[in-house]
């Protein structure tokens, strides 16, 4: 990983304050509890259920880990924004040119407090975001609709209102995962110093073309 600056913030709640930092190094990760919350419940599994998981991924080049952590110690929220798989369609652009939102949850007592808003906001405080086509996969079989008391439907549309804000926007795509179930969702944030010659590279791809 790159030299960036860890940068946090603040964010009081009622179950007490939190920071929120972003590029979380792998010897920090270490040192902190991960919230016994994120694991595997009746209907639903966390996508990262060990802390080294997120050691793991801080590792890797320009990623960054956004943590929420209470009490100095106790992670209950986490962001990753990292590369895609090199086998993933996503991949096939330019070089490192896009960056994912991998992962983004919140244990769920400390639902509904903005911190999932405070984490993406420290994900696009990345250095290099406005070189980078940042995108976000939704995919409905991996929400937690019983812990969130939601449909599809109404998570959907949470996700998307979560998103907006920070630029990103609904792209239409026939990638074949994406298109399993009309619940499913892809949203993409376009640097301003991305060339129009990849936007437009970007459109073809997301059909599976080339121009």
């Amino acid at each position: 990983m790159g030299p960036y600056v860890q940068n946090e913030i603040f964010l009081s709640t009622t179950l007490g304050e939190l920071r929120i930092r972003a590029f979380c190094r792998p010897e920090d990760i270490r040192k902190l509890i991960f919230d016994r919350q994120f694991g595997t419940h009746a209907h639903y599994r966390s996508l990262y259920t060990k802390r080294e998981s997120l050691e793991h991924k801080a590792e890797q080049p320009d990623t960054s880990v956004v943590l929420a952590i209470a009490d100095s110690t106790h992670i209950v929220g986490f962001g990753v924004l990292a590369y895609p798989d090199p086998e993933e369609r996503w991949a096939g652009l330019h070089p490192h040119v896009m960056m994912e939102v991998n992962a983004i949850e919140v244990s769920r007592q400390w639902r509904s407090r903005k911190i999932a808003k405070g984490i993406i906001q420290m994900m696009m405080v990345h250095p290099l975001i406005e070189e980078k086509i940042g995108y976000f996969v939704g995919y409905s079989w991996t929400w937690d609709l019983d812990g969130n008391r939601m449909s599809a439907q109404q998570y959907r549309q949470m996700m998307a209102n979560l998103f907006e804000p920070f630029g990103f926007q609904e792209y239409q795509t026939n990638e074949p995962n994406i298109c399993l179930r009309p619940e499913n969702i892809f949203m993409a944030r376009i640097g301003e110093n991305v060339s129009k010659e990849v936007q437009n590279q970007f459109k073809w791809l997301r059909f599976g073309m080339t121009p």
